[in-house]
């Protein structure tokens, strides 16, 4: 469809380098990419040009006029972020892409983890004017963690204030990687015209868009200006020069030919491509996806350089041609119910196919759908290298799918034999492993408007824990209230407006707690005996245990392998060791103090005498007694949240916001320029000072400056501090 909106054909020296013409099926033709970025970078406004260019969409949207596709919730159209990672498929040439956009807000992380297991790659979006921010730094190390090759697109080029080099030098220096410029701005009277073209390096052409037709044309050209085509020739070589430093076949070449200009641009293809599926090099393009520009070039590269499901996720071979699937996501739909996002590695699902999952719940499949956001179109099967959705009642988040748990057991053999997997018991089942979940910032209390919406708000809070495992609910059996843990402000106060436009339950939050941590600076020995008459039957227990301070590389539990202690626990049967480890671990989820989780703590098990006829649940309560008690006595400290923040603003402002920052608590980290009139201050303070700051700040600066923060460490707090804590956690403040 494209094609036919072109103003010229392409000359068959470009079209290597925008296309593959090989012909391909299967897994060869297939991509899986996540889109990632910091909030406000133009992740949904670039993917709405993708799906608008592949012929998916017929209409444009925005997401300051929230018509996107794929910020489809009423939250995320009224705010102009993304707040759920959503699913699309479109078609670009030969190829199937399958695109997962996910948000930019630290709140919304988990989202991002969730994403990243279910892709090959990933497309990492660069703000033009404002280069690698705090979450950039963020979802970049997610990505490194899951091993994506990459592809950065510099977007926004056409502010004038955006500096595609100095981007290029943040992406060294911050991400500690090597960048590779495939194209440059366009310079024309010493003026950037990013907005309208941009050079090809590869060959050598200006590339410039018609604007007239939402960028849908765009025409190749000859560089006039012979001063900028020998800056591009010279950028060229350098390029040329910076593969063949990682790729042997390319420098053969050149040696070869004894020339780095006449090479063949197949064979720089090439090694970008290798280089790039090695992770050695991140190649980077640029445009302005809100001017229609240099979308269509970054499809291309997705093609061309990023890799195929079957360069991928060696880990399922052991699975041979069975059926194997991953559950990466779990969304709630009014009138089909809980829908599950799904990545196929091995095999093919069909309609009503009957499947299990890894701890044995039959699944019946009744309907897939083709992934278009909140749109669904129904299809008959899905192959290997996919993502599809699927209707199922019981998986949730994590979940592998398999056919049988015989499929299942062969493959966890033929890993160990193969060495797919490590030798390891644990890492036979690595592709088990769930996402890693965020441990919550903030807590609140959530109630019902009357007791007759209790059942419906516990089961519309199921719900939405389902889809989004960083919400954190618990039970208080102190206050008899429901607890819900969030990753922020902006996070919890989305899942009261969820309860509210979905739901309809007008429920009402509790003032937001910080999420304190409490631990021990000295080891602490004590003991507990306990002797009860329960239903006419007498339990009687006495434990011995010390909480010392936990260091690297120790495990948090183990029982006293001295001469004494090991005969004391000599005749203690090894069930009623693992009941103790069990119950004195449990009992490290609640402090003493304002019931903080108690980390960095190790314990050890000196004693146990169980009288006869305890039941197992005794045991169990005295150990986690005994924890509190030596808690108590060794006096816990609590900890605090540290967030790192991040303030852009105008450099006449940085004294006002520098006061106000000193009256928080906080540590100034450094402060450096961004452009001629701007600058940055990295900044480490305590949560617990942070409340509504966006707005202090936005009143400081008039509204000129910008802040971004994440989670940066556990800090202890002073004797002062902690009192002042424990008040305000027991409402005294």
């Amino acid at each position: 469809m494209l094609n036919r909106f072109r103003l010229i054909s392409f000359k068959n020296h470009l079209r290597r380098c925008y296309s593959t013409q090989r012909k391909t099926d299967g897994q060869e033709s297939i991509r899986n990419i996540g889109i990632l970025a910091h909030i406000d970078a133009g992740k949904t406004t670039t993917t709405e040009r993708m799906l608008f260019y592949s012929g998916k969409i017929k209409t444009l949207g925005e997401v300051h006029h929230g018509t996107t596709l794929t910020d489809f919730l009423a939250q995320e159209r009224e705010r102009g972020i993304t707040i759920c990672s959503s699913a699309v498929s479109f078609k670009w040439k030969d190829f199937r892409i399958n695109l997962l956009d996910t948000p930019g807000h630290i709140d919304f992380t988990m989202e991002v983890e969730q994403s990243l297991g279910a892709v090959d790659s990933s497309v990492i979006i660069l703000d033009g004017s404002a280069g690698v921010e705090a979450q950039t730094i963020t979802v970049w190390s997610q990505s490194d963690r899951y091993e994506l090759p990459k592809i950065i697109f510099v977007n926004k080029m056409d502010r004038q204030d955006a500096d595609f080099y100095e981007c290029v030098a943040d992406v060294q220096t911050k991400l500690h990687a090597l960048p590779l410029e495939l194209q440059m701005p366009f310079k024309e009277k010493n003026n950037f015209k990013g907005c309208v073209c941009v050079i090809d390096l590869l060959s050598l052409k200006r590339i410039v868009w018609d604007q007239k037709h939402q960028g849908q044309i765009y025409k190749v050209e000859e560089i006039s200006d012979e001063k900028m085509l020998k800056e591009a020739k010279e950028k060229r070589m350098q390029m040329i020069d910076t593969l063949s430093g990682h790729d042997d076949n390319l420098a053969e070449a050149i040696i070869a030919s004894e020339s780095l200009e006449n090479i063949d641009v197949n064979l720089i293809l090439n090694a970008i491509r290798r280089l790039t599926l090695k992770r050695t090099i991140v190649p980077i393009v640029m445009g302005s996806a809100y001017k229609n520009v240099g979308v269509q070039l970054l499809i291309d590269s997705v093609i061309n350089y990023l890799p195929a499901p079957n360069e991928r996720n060696a880990m399922y071979d052991c699975f041979n041609d069975d059926f194997v699937a991953k559950v990466f996501k779990v969304t709630h739909d009014k009138q089909r119910g809980p829908l599950s996002l799904i990545r196929i590695y091995r095999g093919e699902l069909k309609r009503g196919a009957r499947i299990m999952t890894s701890s044995g719940i039959a699944e019946h499949v009744q309907r897939i759908y083709e992934p278009l956001a909140d749109e669904f179109r129904e299809i008959e099967h899905v192959s290997a290298g996919n993502v599809c959705v699927c209707t199922l009642k019981s998986t949730k988040t994590g979940d592998l799918l398999i056919s049988n748990m015989t499929s299942l057991k062969n493959a966890q053999k033929r890993s160990k034999k193969y060495s797919v997997c490590s030798d390891d018991e644990e890492n036979d089942t690595s592709f088990l492993l769930e996402a890693k979940i965020p441990d919550a910032v903030y807590f609140c209390s959530i109630e019902p408007p009357s007791i007759s919406y209790q059942s419906a708000l516990d089961s519309a809070i199921m719900q939405i824990q389902r889809e989004d495992p960083s919400l954190r609910v618990r039970y208080d059996e102190t206050t008899m209230q429901t607890v819900l843990g969030g990753m922020g402000e902006l996070h919890l106060e989305i899942i009261k407006s969820r309860l509210l436009t979905e739901y309809k339950i007008d429920a009402d939050l509790g003032p937001l707690q910080i999420a304190y941590k409490e631990t021990l600076e000295n080891r602490h020995r004590s003991s507990l005996k306990s002797e009860k008459e329960i239903a006419g039957s007498k339990q009687s227990v006495e434990i011995e245990l010390t909480v010392d301070v936990l260091r690297e590389g120790e495990e948090i539990f183990r029982v006293d392998n001295s001469p004494e202690g090991l005969e004391n626990l000599k005749m203690i049967r090894p069930k009623f060791i693992y009941l103790v480890k069990k119950a004195a671990v449990n009992a490290l989820d609640r402090g003493p103090k304002i019931g903080g989780q108690i980390v960095n703590v190790k314990i050890i098990l000196h004693k146990l005498v169980i009288g006869r006829g305890t039941v197992d649940s005794f045991i169990a309560a005295v150990t986690a007694q005994c924890i509190q008690k030596i808690l108590i006595e060794a006096d816990s400290k609590l900890m605090e949240p540290m967030m790192a923040i991040q303030i852009v603003l105008p450099s006449d402002k940085v004294s006002q916001v520098i006061t106000d920052l000193a009256r928080r608590r906080s540590q100034i980290i450094d402060i450096s320029m961004r452009g001629e009139d701007n600058k940055i201050i990295e900044v480490i303070a305590p949560l617990a000072e942070l409340s509504g700051y966006s707005s202090v700040l936005r009143t400081i600066t008039s509204g000129t400056a910008s802040v971004s923060m994440q989670p940066h460490c556990y800090s202890l707090l002073s004797s002062v501090d902690e009192n002042l804590a424990i008040r305000r956690a027991q409402g005294l403040e």
